[in-house]
């Protein structure tokens, strides 16, 4: 039983000695041993063997991009107004070594001078300039932190603003002025509209003018063409019928053939201007309507004379008395 129990201590002290010797370093972690409480040196990813109750691991640091929460704090702008701001904060290990011997809780100091350095940052500023120069806040921040952190083994990568509550009277006053801006606006493109509204049918109105008086141009000019023709046709025809009554009149028998046109032309006049009257009209001088139709009886009788041969004249027969006509 004896040997049995001493080889049950002499495993189990095996496997203690086993623990403390074997070192497995996870991927993109470093360990920092040492050797009797000083610095032994820095385990990378893999298998390793320590010497037992003298080395051991003293700090184990994670080589992975670490978000690190900041706090809401309160900061005062240029213009005396109090802002409520809080943020996150990114960083990462790159000397294992700095890290744990050159501060003693780098995550709490960086959260600290981010605070700090927000703080300063907003400071210089006005509160109508903080939501717009956010960038500009957050490359301050990294600078300041960035050359602290050199000698802690961190780098900062990167500082986000998450969100920046002003006091409720200062949001109300903002929304007024935002509300009065968009009125504003607003107003500027209604009234921006209804100028180039006027303007556009000023040109409309314009062109349509324009293509008004072409057209009355082209109408009066095409009329004035066409009144020219019609005269020159006229004043051509009239010519023409003047040149043929001359020559007519130059032939044999013209002159009778003339008088009796116009004495078949008046006594048809006449006649007409009796038919629309209800009063008989008679001309002043009865004589002169005898005469113009006694003129044209004796020109009938002329011409019918002159174009009958003699051999087919027949003697006329004797008239017989007439009774006197009343006039």
């Amino acid at each position: 039983m004896e040997s049995i129990a001493a080889l049950g201590i002499l495993i189990a002290f095996m496997v203690v000695i086993l623990i403390k010797t074997a070192v497995i370093v996870p991927q993109r972690k470093e360990f920092v041993v040492e050797r009797l409480g000083k610095y032994k040196g820095t385990l990378q990813a893999g298998f390793h063997i320590l010497i037992p109750f003298f080395d051991r691991v003293a700090y184990k640091r994670s080589l992975k991009e670490t978000p690190i929460d900041i706090a809401a704090q309160t900061c005062i702008t240029a213009d005396n107004v109090t802002l409520e701001i809080d943020g996150i904060l990114y960083i990462q290990v790159i000397d294992s070594k700095k890290s744990a011997y050159g501060i003693d809780n780098f995550h709490f100091a960086a959260s600290q001078l981010a605070q700090t350095s927000l703080r300063s940052a907003i400071g210089k500023i006005d509160l109508d300039k903080t939501f717009e120069a956010r960038e500009t806040l957050n490359g301050q921040v990294v600078m300041a932190l960035d050359e602290a952190a050199g000698n802690w083994g961190v780098k900062v990568l990167r500082y986000e603003i998450k969100d920046i509550q002003p006091p409720r009277t200062v949001l109300e006053a903002m929304e007024k002025q935002m509300k009065a801006e968009r009125e504003k606006r607003a107003e500027i493109a209604r009234s921006e509209g209804d100028k180039q509204s006027t303007i556009n049918r000023a040109e409309g109105d314009r062109a349509e003018a324009i293509a008004l008086s072409e057209g009355e141009k082209m109408k009066r000019i095409n009329e004035a063409e066409g009144k020219a023709k019609e005269i020159t046709m006229v004043a051509e025809a009239t010519a023409e019928g003047i040149r043929k009554v001359a020559e007519a009149l130059s032939l044999p028998g013209g002159n009778e053939a003339a008088n009796l046109e116009v004495a078949k032309s008046y006594i048809k006049e006449f006649g007409n201007l009796a038919k629309e009257n209800n009063t008989m009209i008679l001309p002043a001088n009865l004589t002169d309507v005898a005469a113009m139709v006694t003129a044209a009886m004796s020109t009938v009788k002329q011409t019918n004379a002159k174009q009958v041969p003699k051999a087919a004249v027949r003697k006329p027969a004797p008239s017989r008395p007439r009774s006197p006509q009343v006039p």
